[in-house]
């Protein structure tokens, strides 16, 4: 009888300092039971369809034959400037998200049929990622998306361009960032 009290108060000691544990975890996450970063990522799948990735990088090639700016890159290492591994899809989401509001929809009678294509296959992507944030301070991303927004906006008409020739881009850094 004697072992068997001292087993269950052992077993109540145990639980008692893992749900201690576990109220401290939840206080430092600000009470969020899942870290805010599980929101962002997507399912390798979305990458592994054929047709549409196909369809993707056939308008970012159609976009790129209308590109004669050589000299900017839109996506490359200075958008991740800055950026912890950790924060990279939430950055890759600002950039989608621009991409659809401020480029495609604007150059929508462009490049048919892939952008009909590419378009909700992108759209649906932002969905999946619409409740991806980061704890604390973003502003070094904010700042990042600036620089890219302000590029797009300085070479006009041709910036659109050059975003959409950069689609593939796009897609490859939402997989490694997302995925």
């Amino acid at each position: 009888m004697a072992t068997l009290q001292k087993s269950v108060s052992t077993s109540l000691v145990g639980t008692l300092v893992a749900g201690c544990l576990l109220l401290i975890a939840l206080s430092v996450q600000e009470g969020a039971a899942v870290p805010i970063s599980s929101h962002c990522r997507l399912d390798k799948a979305n990458f592994q369809q054929p047709y549409i990735t196909n369809r993707t990088f056939m308008l970012a090639k159609e976009a790129g034959l209308a590109d004669n700016n050589t000299d900017v890159r839109l996506i490359g290492e200075k958008l991740f400037h800055g950026v912890h591994m950790s924060e990279r899809c939430y950055l890759m989401k600002q950039v989608l998200n621009f991409t659809l509001e401020e480029v495609l929809l604007p150059q929508s009678d462009r490049f048919q049929p892939y952008m009909q294509e590419v378009v909700p296959f992108l759209d649906r992507l932002s969905n999946k990622l619409s409740k991806c944030h980061i704890q604390g301070n973003d502003q070094h991303i904010q700042r990042n998306m600036q620089t890219l927004k302000d590029a797009v906006k300085k070479l006009g008409e041709s910036g659109e361009i050059k975003a959409i020739g950069e689609l593939g881009l796009l897609f490859m850094a939402l997989r490694n960032a997302c995925v």
